[in-house]
C-alpha cells in the first residue's frame, strides 16, 4: 500500500495555487480534477468535462459535480444516486466518512473509460479513499495523499479493508488487458 502522510500545505477550504497545478501537469499525463470548474484560472478551457449526476433534485446540495479534464474526448455524464442514506446500490451501500466522498462506482467508471492498462493513478486529495479502493478492485497501481490526519486514518482503514479482500488481480488476471 502506498499511502504516505503529508502535512498541511492547503486543505479543502483553500484553493491550491498555480504551483500545485503546474506540478500536477508535470507528473500526470491525464488529469481529472473534481471541482476543476472552480480552478479555471489555473487549468484553462477543456473540451471534456465529466459530470457526476447524483440523481437528486431540489435539495440544498448540488445536483451534480463537475470534473475538469485535459482529455481529448466529448463531455460525459455518469449517473449514480448519492443522497445521504440513499445510494444507487443499496445492497453494497458505502459508509460515508468524508463530506465530499464520491462512490467507488464513479471511480471504476472513470478507470474503465479514461485509464489505460499499466497506468499508475495519483490522487492528491484522497479524502475517503474511494479512488484507491476502485484502483485496487480494478487492478491499477496507485499513489494517494491526504493532509487531514483524521480523514487520513479513516481512509487508510477503509483502503486496508479493501486490500485485505482477495481479488482476481492478485492472481495476475486483468480483464482490462487484451
Amino acid at each position: 500500500m502506498c499511502f504516505p502522510k503529508i502535512y498541511k500545505a492547503f486543505d479543502d477550504s483553500h484553493t491550491p495555487d498555480a504551483a500545485y497545478f503546474a506540478e500536477l501537469a508535470r507528473v500526470a499525463k491525464k488529469r481529472i480534477i473534481w471541482g476543476g470548474n472552480y480552478f479555471l484560472e489555473f487549468l484553462g478551457a477543456t473540451e471534456c468535462l465529466i459530470v457526476w449526476d447524483k440523481k437528486r433534485r431540489g435539495l440544498n446540495f448540488a445536483d451534480c459535480e463537475i470534473a475538469w479534464t485535459n482529455i481529448k474526448q466529448p463531455c460525459r455524464i455518469f449517473e449514480w444516486k448519492w443522497n445521504g442514506m440513499l445510494q444507487e446500490d443499496m445492497g453494497n451501500k458505502e459508509y460515508r466518512i468524508h463530506p465530499t466522498q464520491k462512490p467507488v462506482a464513479l471511480y471504476k467508471w472513470l478507470l474503465r473509460n479514461y485509464a489505460t492498462t499499466g497506468d499508475k493513478i495519483l490522487d492528491t486529495h484522497v479524502g475517503s479513499a474511494s479512488s484507491l479502493v476502485a484502483c485496487r478492485e480494478c487492478g491499477f497501481k496507485y499513489v494517494g495523499f491526504e493532509i487531514d490526519e483524521d480523514y487520513y486514518k479513516l481512509a487508510q482503514k477503509r483502503l486496508q479493508a479493501a486490500e485485505d479482500q482477495m481479488n482476481i488481480f492478485d492472481f495476475g488476471f486483468n480483464p482490462y488487458q487484451e
